[in-house]
């Protein structure tokens, strides 16, 4: 197939699909390798860029969706917010947070971590579209694992889990409690550093650190 024409059927198929096409499906549509395909999609939104079009293509996972630009959003607001859009509570994003960050999390885990029952929260969900089942998890009871969807993806402007902000590193204690790890450190280097002074230098501290406790 030539590149012109392959191109066009590309456009064409992601345009009247509305959704994210998985690069296997343009290879099984096409009859063209991966490379070949993502080589070519390369080359579409390099030129959607230079001749200043309307709409792109986005890369989603493995997959790939032709979609407005956020940048003209302003001129599309008029007609879509005549339409009904999801509300998220508070509590649903939490859910949803913990979900994200944790693929394959039971109810009995996004329960432990928010402190409260979340079933209503899954159920909104479910019923947007941001998440999905994920298979049983290999526990007692066989529970239901949930994961985010390429829906809850390309709401929040993600191509991958990868693009999810960096969480703190965290451990609990003794009792249960969150205690970030990188504050830990901090401290733990500290009391290495004072370890590592010259005998001298650990007595000059000490005088330093007891002088000040009696002021």
């Amino acid at each position: 197939m030539e590149q012109e024409k392959l191109q066009g059927v590309i456009e064409a198929i992601l345009f009247a699909a509305g959704r994210v096409v998985k690069i296997r499906e343009l290879m099984t549509i096409l009859e063209q390798t991966s490379d070949k395909i993502i080589e070519t999609i390369n080359l579409m939104q390099e030129e959607y860029v230079k001749e200043n079009r309307g709409i792109e293509i986005v890369r989603i996972e493995d997959g790939y969706q032709l979609s407005s630009k956020k940048e003209y959003y302003e001129y599309l607001y008029p007609l879509l917010s005549k339409q009904v859009k999801p509300t998220i509570s508070q509590a649903s994003l939490e859910v949803l947070s913990i979900i994200a960050y944790n693929p394959r999390a039971t109810k009995s885990d996004i329960d432990a971590i928010r402190g409260v029952d979340s079933s209503a929260s899954l159920y909104r969900l479910l019923e947007y579209g941001f998440i999905e089942q994920a298979g049983k998890a290999d526990l007692p009871g066989k529970p239901m694992t949930y994961k985010v969807t390429e829906e809850f993806l390309k709401t929040f402007g993600l191509n991958s889990l990868k693009d999810l902000p960096k969480l703190p590193k965290y451990k609990l204690d003794s009792n249960r409690q969150i205690v970030i790890d990188e504050l830990e450190n901090d401290e733990i280097f500290e009391e290495q550093d004072l370890e590592a002074l010259e005998p001298s230098e650990k007595g000059e501290q000490t005088k330093k650190d007891g002088g000040e406790n009696n002021e």
